[in-house]
């Protein structure tokens, strides 16, 4: 079967011509290229990582701990936290942070908390635990995939990404969790399946698992399972994430942002040494819409690479900024 081009390699290749450049794609993956422009400067695309944030600032803010750091110690809220070691790791960096003090620290701030790999992206391995069983197997899951894993408080709210480039607010939008609305005829699993249905007729590259342990747990929680029909207008929250990549939807906040949080966001991507990012900030007082309040809003994190493949799907105005983003970002990046 013939692999299709990711989203972001093939607007790349589109919208080169305009600024007089061309694009060489590695053919059997697709996930590189080289830009080669007509003043002889090449610069190259990896995944969502382009050549325009520098090397050091895009590695810290790769690593959610790290960042959250230099974060905090620049004044920026962010959800109180700490990081817990793979064994084999821990002895390597000489620390005693592993599993099992994880389960002291999580009891000396409470549940329910957030557990989440250190260097994952796109809301991938993210749990909600409320006891110290939950605890222990989410750590382990993490595990699977990081030498690190943070554990933190949970802090819910309204969440938002807010893209920034070169001082301005490229885009903003809300992300609402993976959720099902019932009509009193389908089960939760039909729900499922016919809203991954609708995800493929808009183009989208969303995979819902049905088997994902953390949506047979949000279910238990709430004496559900994947069999439960659902009232007519009855919804249910089935992520603790609310990452467009794991089902979650958007609504676009781009045009009624308020100024202040416009401030937030841009000033933090340049405090972190970066020209694009990311910024996921949660709002638990109000919304963004609304002037931030003092201790209603935290930082989540910060992404030196933000994929909008899944936000271009949300409509055509979207489609355009993220368009004309890129279109910024390659004139950006043809500057020796």
């Amino acid at each position: 079967m013939k692999k299709e081009t990711p989203y972001l390699t093939a607007l790349i290749q589109k919208l080169a011509p305009k600024v007089g450049a061309k694009v060489i794609v590695e053919p059997k993956w697709k996930i590189v290229a080289q830009i080669r422009y007509s003043n002889g400067v090449n610069r190259y695309l990896r995944f969502y990582t382009l050549d325009l944030n520098p090397v050091g600032a895009s590695d810290i803010a790769k690593d959610k701990g790290f960042a959250k750091f230099f974060m905090q110690k620049m004044g920026y809220p962010v959800a109180n936290g700490k990081e817990f070691f793979k064994p084999w790791w821990a002895k390597v960096i000489g620390s005693k942070d592993t599993a099992k003090t994880a389960l002291s620290y999580a009891k000396k701030i409470g549940y329910p908390l957030i557990v989440k790999p250190n260097s994952s992206s796109q809301g991938h391995g993210v749990t909600l635990v409320h006891n110290s069983k939950e605890l222990l197997r989410a750590l382990n899951d993490a595990f699977e995939d990081d030498r690190v894993a943070i554990v933190e408080e949970y802090k819910p709210g309204r969440d938002y990404r807010v893209v920034t480039l070169d001082g301005k607010i490229i885009s903003a939008y809300e992300r609402v969790a993976l959720s099902v609305t019932g009509d009193g005829q389908k089960n939760i699993s039909e729900l499922l399946v016919a809203k991954q249905k609708l995800f493929k007729k808009k183009k989208r590259d969303t995979r819902i698992n049905l088997r994902d342990p953390r949506i047979l747990k949000m279910l238990k929680s709430k004496d559900k399972n994947l069999r439960t029909v659902l009232a007519k207008g009855e919804s249910i929250t089935l992520l603790p994430n609310s990452n467009l990549s794991t089902g979650g939807e958007s609504k676009d906040v781009t045009a009624t942002i308020h100024p202040k949080f416009k401030k937030i966001a841009i000033r933090l991507t340049k405090d972190m040494g970066l020209r694009i990012a990311g910024v996921d900030i949660m709002v638990t007082e109000g919304e963004i819409t609304e002037a931030p309040k003092k201790d209603g809003y935290y930082i989540i994190e910060i992404n030196a690479a933000p994929g909008l493949d899944h936000y271009v799907t949300t409509g055509k105005a979207q489609e355009k900024i993220v368009e004309a983003m890129y279109l910024k970002v390659l004139k950006a990046m043809r500057k020796r």
